[in-house]
């Protein structure tokens, strides 16, 4: 009777640790949920669904840069970026991003002070050192320039950001391509 006992103690030990791994990048999203339709806030949220089905787009078999781009497509879960020129946004957003930054265990990539401009790019690894779970940029504005909170979870190589970045037009995808160019 003990041995079952303890087997379903660590059925549900794994259980737990299991709905942890799996709840990180969900709760990464809802973290910044609240900045979704404020009227100060422009948002772009894609979620698994679109890039599932943008990842399905025919393409010519000679145009290796797209097969690229639609092979990484298929590798990434969420995407939220939410940008503001308010002041009082992007302190709300700096306090949720410091907030998560905190509790999410992420591992800073690259923190930059350029021009009036605080630019951080933080990572969850995955199985190897260029896997990452989840990234996180966090860029605040210098005067009349856009504060941008960026987060994107999948399951993708910290090397082919730049091409996601080219293609998508993302806000920040510039300072976010300067940061992974070189990293192995």
């Amino acid at each position: 009777m003990q041995k079952s006992t303890r087997f379903s103690a660590g059925k549900k030990f794994l259980i737990i640790l299991l709905l942890v791994f799996i709840s990180s990048p969900i709760f990464a999203q809802a973290a910044f949920d609240k900045f979704d339709g404020q009227d100060d806030v422009t948002s772009i949220i894609v979620n698994k669904k679109m890039f599932d089905l943008m990842s399905k787009v025919k393409v010519d078999a000679s145009d290796k840069e797209t097969q690229h781009y639609l092979a990484l497509i298929k590798k990434l879960d969420n995407l939220k970026v939410f940008t503001t020129k308010s002041t009082r946004v992007e302190g709300e957003m700096k306090v949720a991003a410091d907030k998560y930054i905190k509790s999410a265990g992420l591992e800073e990539l690259m923190r930059v002070n350029e021009n009036g401009r605080n630019i951080k790019i933080l990572v969850k690894s995955g199985a190897t050192d260029s896997q990452i779970r989840e990234l996180l940029m966090f860029i605040e504005g210098a005067k009349n320039e856009d504060t941008v909170l960026m987060s994107l979870t999948g399951n993708f190589d910290l090397n082919e950001i730049s091409i996601l970045t080219d293609k998508m037009r993302i806000p920040g995808g510039d300072d976010l391509k300067k940061a992974t160019k070189g990293k192995r």
